[in-house]
């Protein structure tokens, strides 16, 4: 599709129409689950009845027949259309349900041809660490294929592989003889459907008593079809009634129910995340509005303190609290931090750290708009630290669970240790939550992620990489014109000093989502670009005459008798404010050229007197430093004239160009940059004869040295970053426009990107392969990996295998004891309700090509 505004806007206003669902059918925006759909299928009729060999749930039977994907699977896709380890057991699931009812023949020897020819692919990348869930429910379904009469036929070499997952099976029954929640996370009992036998036969009371009171079996819709095919329960049928009632002709969820406020705001995330906050403001903040009720109205003792609840709840939780603060709402930290109060789940988490890696990511995330003072957000991000850190330094340890298994999550929690948010820049982060081939994930479940629905994913896909496209399509043309601009003006090549003109345009470009054909970014990108030139002419060409005759003519608004390098500099800064100044002249009607020079005077005037400091040896103090330091590093000189155009205000109101009449969140933002900047560059400054906050420090401080000067620094950034975020998403705070206050921010996050853990900005090359990201390489959103192809079936496919090959080599079953078992007979309890129809009971063997 061609890159254009409009085609942009139609896609947008698709995805607003479908977003109208959100209240009437908000489980429509998740992806159903073909395994638990199928299980479904697979519950027989009343068997008291002669009809009884027909199913109970035909609707789940036709969603199997009619949603096989061309491939040949049944199951989940990854964000880019991939299949995941979970189709293995979700394809297993639906050919035996067709098997069952002898239906669909080609569909069934389509999907058992996928397994055979794709199920090394898919579990190469797993091997010697696969995750618990997988581990616990491809064995049963492949003993309740072979029991069904089906042959799996996998190849030879896989022998070892699926011995090595029967195995891990073992070592997690073994571990976890608990059914009930007490063991590990999800209770086993949740994967009722295929445990073997021999630890729950004849144990009725121990499945009664783990149902919830909407007759569920830990509201695991695969889960709740065998307890009620064992028990007959009346309660567990009224629950999957409902399901098939609400769900049926398009697949029932994996969960079953869910927060209708998790699904929601799992759709807000991805939307800011994608980059396509901008163009859903108002649904994105009907969605917070409703939950901030909800939350309003809720107190941390009402949270569900029950262990099988705890993930989704959490998940929850982090998510509302990210998003409400982002978006100004004042919401309590113990809406999150609830958690830390109860002995009982902190202790669950930490035995079962590899589950809630997924969690304690987005608990993480949610402890990044901190605030001074939270003291219980400061433990909750200490607590999430350590579990993230443990998980990820086990790295390929053989019980990980599925959320560390995949190489992508791996890389998002150490990338999310390694490197903190605020030193991150949006638009970088929105491109690689698109290549994200997980980003379609929404939270945790009892097997693998709940997933955004795969046509709803699709459209979200699309629009954001055309809107990050077209993006670059407009950054690389204001590129072009920002370095025509240098050229005029003399400012390419002045023979001295750092020439930044890619670094400056990708800094405001890369830190802030703004309109398209919005001025501010050439308006600060030519700022910066001049200011860099101005600092270093200050600090190495000119000397105290010349600067003297320079700043003069600044402030009289007049370059007669300029030349050289002091003529190319004020004709740039010149036209730059006139430009501006016409600009919003235009659009307003105001003349600001009188706040634009005052500004622009006072960071020229604190240049100066750095000059003098550094060529006379003056040592100020460090309120004396501050004072010109802050104004120097010129944070202010960026955003306050930008400012101007964000919002259509008053000057005088809300904008002072005097450096005592500064509102808090910009002196905030003049402060925490020079401090940035003075821990990365003291050393060259020690060599330059500069000044240096670091210096000062230790002067006044004699028995301190140079790691305690940075100590002290780095905890007063903190402590001022965590106040600055504070001003700049709270309205009560500044009579500032939020535009405005996030622009402060974004200023703040650029310059911790910057010097964050070394100076970037007078590298040359540190900074290419983000900008080239930013602006020239298109996305890679990854294409679907070929898979290999279904091979043609010998023999009509009309008729199902029934029967095992003898002349192949097998896998002898154990019965359950220590360190012995290798497969399990899967033979489930005779059923009320028909279940002793359901399967035929050859041994089980693994037959191998």
């Amino acid at each position: 599709m061609e890159l254009s505004k409009d085609s942009i806007e139609a896609l947008v206003k698709m995805m607003k129409e479908e977003m109208l669902l959100l209240d009437i059918d908000p489980y429509s925006f998740v992806s159903p689950s073909a395994y638990d759909t199928a299980w479904l299928a697979m519950v027989p009729a009343d068997s008291n009845q002669p009809c009884s060999m027909e199913p109970m749930f035909r609707v789940c039977l036709d969603w199997v027949l009619k949603n096989q994907t061309q491939e040949g699977f049944w199951g989940e896709c990854d964000a880019h259309g991939n299949p995941t380890l979970e189709s293995l057991p979700a394809t297993l699931a639906s050919v035996i349900a067709l098997k069952k009812w002898n239906v669909g023949k080609e569909n069934a020897e389509k999907g058992l041809a996928f397994i055979r020819a794709n199920a090394e692919n898919l579990l190469a990348g797993h091997r010697n660490q696969f995750p618990r869930w997988f581990a616990i429910v491809f064995p049963g379904m492949i003993e309740l294929a072979r029991k069904t009469g089906l042959d799996l036929d996998f190849p030879h070499h896989l022998k070892g592989l699926l011995m090595d997952i029967f195995f891990e099976r073992e070592q997690i029954l073994e571990s976890d003889k608990e059914l009930a929640a007490g063991g590990a996370y999800p209770s086993l009992l949740s994967y009722l459907e295929v445990l073997p036998s021999l630890l729950y036969a004849a144990n009725e009371q121990e499945i009664m008593k783990n149902l919830s009171g909407d007759g569920s079996l830990f509201q695991s819709p695969s889960a709740t079809a065998c307890a009620f095919m064992a028990t007959g329960n009346k309660d567990c049928l009224a629950y999957l009634q409902t399901l098939v009632e609400n769900f049926g002709n398009n697949g029932v969820p994996p969960t079953y129910p869910v927060d209708e406020e998790l699904i929601k705001l799992g759709l807000a995330n991805q939307l800011q995340r994608l980059g396509l906050a901008e163009h859903f403001t108002q649904q994105i903040e009907e969605i917070l509005t409703q939950v901030y009720q909800t939350y309003t109205k809720e107190s941390s003792s009402e949270k569900s303190n029950s262990v099988a609840s705890v993930a989704t709840q959490l998940q929850k939780d982090s998510l509302a609290f990210r998003l409400l603060r982002m978006h100004g709402y004042n919401i309590s930290p113990w809406s999150l931090c609830w958690f830390l109060n109860d002995d009982e789940i902190v202790d669950h988490i930490e035995k079962n750290q590899e589950f809630f890696s997924s969690v304690m990511l987005n608990v993480y995330r949610a402890t990044d708009v901190m605030f001074s003072g939270e003291y219980e957000l400061e433990e909750a991000r200490l607590f999430s630290r350590k579990v993230l850190e443990k998980v990820v330094s086990k790295g390929t340890g053989s019980d990980n669970d599925v959320f560390t298994k995949s190489s992508t999550f791996q890389r998002m929690m150490e990338e999310e240790l390694s490197l903190p948010w605020v030193a991150r820049l949006d638009h970088l982060e929105h491109r690689a939550w698109i290549e994200q081939n997980e980003m379609n994930a929404l939270w945790p479940g009892k097997t693998y992620f709940h997933r955004i629905s795969r046509a709803k994913n699709e459209k979200l896909l699309q629009l954001a990489v055309a809107d990050y496209e077209f993006r670059q399509s407009i950054y690389k043309k204001e590129m072009a014109e920002l370095k025509s601009w240098c050229l005029k003006w003399g400012l390419s090549d002045m023979g001295f000093g750092r020439e930044k003109t890619m670094y400056c345009y990708f800094a405001i470009s890369a830190s802030l989502s703004l309109p398209y054909d919005s001025h501010i970014r050439m308006l600060v990108a030519k700022s910066a670009i001049l200011i860099t030139i101005a600092d270093d002419f200050f600090d190495m060409e000119a000397s105290l005459n010349d600067l003297n005759i320079l700043i003069d003519a600044v402030t009289r608004r007049d370059g007669t008798g300029l030349g050289g390098h002091s003529k190319a500099i004020f004709d740039a800064l010149d036209n730059l404010v006139k430009e501006t100044a016409e600009k919003y002249r235009q659009h307003q009607g105001t003349d600001i050229t009188s706040y634009l020079q005052q500004i622009w005077c006072e960071t020229f005037a604190s240049w100066l007197m750095e000059a003098k400091w550094s060529k006379s040896g003056y040592m100020p103090s460090t309120d004396e430093y501050l004072r010109t330091a802050t104004t120097s590093i010129a944070a202010h000189t960026l955003v306050l004239p930008a400012s101007f155009f964000l919002k259509s205000s008053s000057p005088n109101a809300e904008i002072s160009p005097t450096a005592a009449e500064y509102k808090t969140i910009t002196k905030l933002t003049m402060l925490i940059p020079r401090l940035l900047n003075d821990i990365q560059s003291y050393q060259k400054e020690i060599e330059d004869g500069k000044m240096n906050y670091v210096l000062l420090y230790m002067k006044e401080n004699p028995d301190a040295n140079i790691d305690d000067s940075i100590t002290f620094m780095r905890d007063l950034i903190d402590k001022k970053r965590k106040e600055l975020l504070k001003h700049a998403l709270m309205d009560e705070l500044s009579n500032l426009p939020v535009e405005s206050r996030r622009l402060h921010l974004s200023c703040m996050k650029v310059f911790q990107m910057f010097f964050n853990s070394s100076n970037r900005y007078d590298s040359n090359t540190e900074m290419l392969q983000d900008i080239q990201k930013a602006i020239y390489v298109p996305l890679d959103v990854g294409t679907w990996k070929p898979l290999v192809p279904v091979p043609s079936q010998s023999g009509s496919n009309k008729e199902f295998q029934t029967t095992i090959s003898s002349q192949q080599p097998v896998l002898r079953p154990f019965k359950y004891q220590k360190r012995r078992i290798i497969g399990y007979q899967a033979s489930l309890p005779i059923a009320r309700r028909g279940y002793v129809n359901m399967f035929i009971t050859p041994n089980f063997r693994l037959s191998f090509a």
